[in-house]
């Protein structure tokens, strides 16, 4: 999808930078992470250095939204300083889908350490619940996009950075177009998305990293795709 004109400011809408959050050694060995909190590794520092350098050429940011987990607040840290942000304000509601059991575990190895909730994690079904605490696709909707909103309707007319996780992402995506499919979410892939009046919601530019060309990423993209969480 195409950028945004980054010289227009349309006082109705709420334009929010989604990221999600650098690489972790957990993404680069494909264990799910889900709410564990998990630190960047050192790819990951260089790809959030890389994306905040490309934000801080770009149009002024007004506020930078994290989740409370550290891969994201670290990113998003990063992202501030650059910026000239003081403050990155964390939200829970920000954070990946919780996984419940399945969370330490070896992505190719769940089928045989848990079937049951590797099961669940693959169930069309979006109520379905993770065995050992983990949320359904319908809990995690609505808690995320209900954040996303209420940050929308503080930021009209103005520009924002919310970093979060590949589940959480995918399902803003749905939030905006129900029907549609938005593949894989590389780490600090660049997603936009304009909120306006009335609760309506456009993407305006989908997994953009191009500010990653000098920098190594996960090819993978683990951890942003579809049943990895």
């Amino acid at each position: 999808m195409a950028e945004s004109d980054f010289s227009y400011v349309n006082p109705a809408v709420a334009e929010i930078v989604v990221i999600r959050h650098g690489e972790t050694a957990w993404n680069a060995e494909a264990r799910i992470q889900g709410h564990l909190d998990v630190e960047l590794n050192e790819a990951g520092r260089q790809q959030a250095v890389a994306v905040a350098n490309r934000l801080a050429k770009e149009r002024k940011i007004s506020a930078v939204y994290s989740s409370d987990l550290k891969r994201a607040l670290e990113t998003a840290q990063i992202i501030a300083t650059t910026c000239g942000i003081l403050e990155v304000i964390k939200d829970p509601d920000l954070r990946e889908r919780n996984l419940g059991d399945l969370q330490g575990l070896v992505y190719h190895e769940v089928i045989m350490t848990n079937p049951q909730a590797a099961a669940a994690l693959k169930s069309r079904r979006t109520d379905q619940t993770i065995p050992g605490g983990g949320e359904s696709l319908d809990q995690l909707y609505q808690r995320c996009t209900s954040s996303l909103q209420q940050i929308g309707n503080k930021h009209r007319g103005e520009r924002v950075v919310v970093v979060t996780h590949g589940g959480t992402i995918r399902a803003l995506f749905k939030r905006s177009h129900p029907h549609g499919i938005g593949g894989k979410i590389l780490n600090t892939s660049v997603n936009i998305f304009h909120l306006s009046d009335g609760e309506e919601w456009k993407v305006k530019s989908w997994g953009d990293v191009s500010h990653l060309n000098q920098t190594d990423y996960l090819q993978s993209g683990f951890g942003g795709d579809k049943h990895s969480g």
